[in-house]
């Protein structure tokens, strides 16, 4: 039986491809045909996300959508994480989640046996990607919390920016050298970077 293997990371900083190795071995135990691995840096919160969707394009009914936790696949809205599942039923896949072992029988399964263990796995993972929009929207909370106690502690206190990205300003500067009557418009367009940026640029270099 094949298998598509899903991989997410929210952040850049974070390794998506933390546990392929493990979903390998999972995959080669249970003598599933890995096809496909689909790794991405994207936040559960977003239904759109590149890789998910090439590989429910490429997967075929009866193949296998293997991740590791419910929270790797969904931290979605309980309307979004409905359309997803929809799809994913939609394609006739199975969906196994490595943490999950009653839905390793799905692996197998089939007949009367496959169609009551589907029925029990729908629940445990509706309510398990509803536990990850809950644990999500909570963390949320903390961190506005926190800048607000931050706030009213100090009035002046401001969050940390975003470093800069020394290779975009680079070219970005080149480009308004090589190109001096271009607006900021003109220039991001050019460069690839909002125009936002340019003008942040612009500001900073005329101070």
């Amino acid at each position: 039986m094949n298998a598509h293997l899903y991989l997410r990371a929210s952040t850049k900083d974070q390794d998506a491809n933390r546990a392929k190795t493990s979903l390998e071995a999972f995959a080669a135990e249970k003598s599933l045909t890995v096809v496909g691995i689909y790794a991405e840096n994207i936040s559960g919160t977003k239904l759109n996300r590149p890789e998910l969707m090439k590989l429910l394009e490429a997967a075929q009914p009866g193949d296998v959508l293997l991740c590791e936790s419910v929270d790797r696949l969904s931290r979605l809205t309980q309307a979004e994480w409905g359309t997803l599942k929809a799809a994913i039923e939609a394609k006739g896949l199975r969906l196994v989640v490595m943490t999950l072992p009653t839905t390793h029988a799905l692996i197998q399964a089939g007949g009367v046996e496959g169609a009551v263990m589907t029925v029990i796995n729908n629940m445990l993972v509706d309510l398990m990607a509803a536990m990850a929009r809950i644990d999500q929207d909570a963390r949320v909370e903390r961190i506005k919390q926190g800048l607000y106690n931050k706030r009213v502690a100090d009035p002046d206190w401001k969050p940390a920016g975003k470093g800069k990205n020394a290779e975009l300003w680079k070219k970005v500067q080149e480009a308004m050298v090589k190109h001096p009557t271009m607006n900021a418009d003109e220039l991001a367009k050019l460069v690839g970077c909002g125009v936002a940026t340019v003008y942040r640029i612009k500001r900073e270099l005329k101070a």
